[in-house]
């Protein structure tokens, strides 16, 4: 049997409960039914079995995936988790959140069903994530709250940062210190941004200039390496970096997968299925199908017109970009396509931070050269 593993994005509710203003999403009072999980599990496994996959990933997102409630995922799991073993299948949750309905009811499914981890977001500073009560203060306010309350129940938390102009002009130094120090993290992750909705002009806040985030992110990587690599800090997407120029197995962003659309899909509340969830939250028109609908995921898949230009971007930028001149296009890809979408209007064309990435990357290679030089015992001759 296959050793891939095919990965969904699942959001059982459209609804959320906090108030960003950068958020891409259009939200909705509409959450996943449980009378329709035996259906959406059946079509999954169907197309794992198909597939010759044995494990299905889920990431269970929003909207805010806690306004399900505790009760409602350890129904759902039960369910999943019974169908996916009575075929020799197995399906391996995560949750993304933002922690504001975080408590101690949602302890022993974190545990059973998520493994006792949890991803969550926050930026630095924070000045978009807001409480509808309270705008960002609160939000900061609250959210640490929450996360000290988890991390004293015993969770392992992750933390996704999104860039805006703000963190830039606080710069690498005070950004690394606030996840580690301030919030005693050792797990992190830095997103940049893109707009979400239809290609329209970016909010300055977020139109940040290429070379200053190159710099930034530049910085942080030799603060991270200096700091944090060697002590047990995980700093995402570096650390898998620095784990494929070393030759050790890596687990790269989805913004650098070799074409996603072979990887992983995105499944709301009411069974549309898009490409990820930037795609089926934002963008109609590329929506592949729905599994409530459509008697067959995998023949949805094969046949969905809006899939066909995920499949054939890889080739359209080899064949149309400077794509093929670049020397890390094995670990780029091109990008990623919503980003471009976002951006251009048009996902047949090299992700716009392009330029930032192969900063990123030469970094990452000059300290994986460094680490790699350590290892070399003196005299050797490898």
């Amino acid at each position: 049997m296959s050793q891939r593993v095919f990965s969904v994005i699942l959001l059982p509710t459209a609804e959320c409960n906090v108030a960003c203003t950068y958020c891409f999403e259009h939200k909705e009072p509409h959450r996943l039914p449980l009378l329709l999980v035996p259906l959406l599990t059946r079509q999954l496994l169907d197309h794992i079995e198909h597939e010759g996959i044995e494990e299905c990933e889920i990431y269970w997102q929003g909207g805010e995936a806690m306004i399900m409630g505790p009760a409602w995922f350890e129904e759902a799991g039960r369910i999943m988790n019974e169908a996916a073993a009575a075929r020799g299948r197995r399906f391996t949750h995560y949750l993304q959140t933002n922690l504001i309905s975080y408590s101690p009811a949602w302890d022993e499914v974190l545990r059973n069903l998520f493994g006792g981890s949890l991803g969550t977001s926050m930026d630095f500073p924070n000045l978009h994530r807001k409480l509808f009560k309270g705008g960002a203060e609160a939000y900061s306010a609250l959210w640490t709250k929450r996360l000290r309350e988890a991390q004293a129940a015993g969770h392992e938390i992750g933390v996704i940062a999104v860039l805006h102009q703000g963190s830039l002009d606080a710069g690498p130094e005070a950004f690394y210190r606030y996840y580690t120090e301030e919030l005693g993290l050792t797990s992190f992750q830095v997103n940049t941004p893109f707009p979400g909705g239809p290609a329209k002009a970016v909010e300055a806040e977020f139109d940040l200039d290429k070379t200053e985030l190159a710099e930034f992110l530049a910085g942080l990587f030799d603060i991270w390496m200096e700091r944090g690599h060697a002590s047990g800090v995980s700093l995402g997407p570096f650390d898998s970096l620095i784990h494929h120029f070393t030759g050790a197995p890596a687990r790269l962003p989805c913004i650098w997968k070799e074409n996603c659309s072979s990887q992983f899909i995105s499944v709301d509340s009411k069974g549309t299925v898009a490409q990820c969830d930037c795609w089926v939250t934002s963008y109609p028109e590329t929506f592949f199908g729905n599994v409530f609908r459509d008697i067959d995921l995998t023949q949805m898949l094969r046949t969905s017109p809006a899939r066909r230009e995920f499949i054939e971007r890889p080739k359209h930028l080899v064949e149309h970009e400077d794509c093929l001149e670049c020397r890390f296009l094995s670990l780029c890809h091109g990008g990623c396509p919503v980003r471009t979408y976002s951006a251009l209007g048009t996902m047949l064309a090299k992700d716009p931070y392009c330029e930032v990435y192969k900063a990123v990357f030469g970094r990452a290679e000059t300290h994986s050269r460094a680490l790699l030089r350590r290892r070399v015992p003196v005299g050797s001759r490898q």
